[in-house]
C-alpha cells in the first residue's frame, strides 16, 4: 500500500514521458472511523486514476471504490455500504500566480511544503459520500407504537357533519370525471 505522495519533482518530470500517469493503489483510511463515528469500519479503498501535469498544475482524475459499515437508522444493526467516487484534485505545482480559467465546481489546492499528498482529499471525498441515513434491508418499518398507529390512505376518513355536503359535492363531481 502506498501514501498516494508525490514531490513537485516527481510529477514535474512526469510531465515528459510518453506514457500517461496512471496508478492503482490500496490505501488504508481505517483511522476514518475515529473521524467519524457512524463509520464502524471501512475496506481498503481502491484508487484508480490518472495525472495531467503541466507547468504549473497536476490534476488527478480519480476513482474511489470501497465499503463501509454504518448503523441502520431504525435497527442500529450494521449495514454494508458499498460506494464508489469519481472526483478531480487539482494543486498548483508553483507559487508564481496563474491565471487559467476553471470549471465552476473545481478548486485548485495549494501544495503544502514540496510534496502532493492526495489521502487527506481521499478521506475527505469518503466522508463527504456517507449519506444522511442508511437502511437495512430486513428492517421493517412498524405500523404502531405507544400512542400512534400507521394510517392506511384508503380507509375512509370520518367527515365532519359540517363538511358533509361538500365532501358529497367532490365525491359527485368525481363521479362525473
Amino acid at each position: 500500500m502506498k501514501t498516494m505522495k508525490w514531490s513537485i519533482e516527481q510529477l514535474l518530470s512526469k510531465r515528459f514521458n510518453h506514457e500517461p500517469f496512471t496508478f492503482r493503489e490500496l490505501v488504508d483510511v481505517s483511522d476514518l472511523k475515529d473521524r467519524d463515528e457512524q463509520i464502524r469500519d471501512i475496506s481498503l479503498v481502491k484508487v484508480e486514476g490518472e495525472g495531467d501535469i503541466t507547468d504549473q498544475l497536476a490534476s488527478f482524475h480519480l476513482h474511489l471504490t470501497g465499503k463501509m459499515v454504518l448503523p441502520c437508522a431504525r435497527t442500529l444493526k450494521d449495514v454494508d455500504f458499498p460506494f464508489t467516487i469519481d472526483t478531480i484534485e487539482t494543486f498548483q505545482l508553483n507559487d508564481k500566480a496563474f491565471h487559467r480559467e476553471l470549471a465552476d465546481n473545481e478548486e485548485v489546492h495549494e501544495v503544502e511544503g514540496n510534496t502532493v499528498d492526495l489521502l487527506p482529499y481521499i478521506k475527505e471525498n469518503i466522508l463527504l459520500e456517507i449519506p444522511i441515513q442508511v437502511l437495512s434491508p430486513d428492517a421493517e418499518m412498524p405500523s404502531s407504537g405507544k400512542g400512534w398507529e400507521m394510517a392506511d390512505e384508503k380507509r375512509d376518513k370520518p367527515v365532519d357533519p359540517r363538511m358533509a355536503k361538500l365532501a358529497e359535492w367532490f365525491d359527485h363531481n368525481e363521479e362525473d370525471s
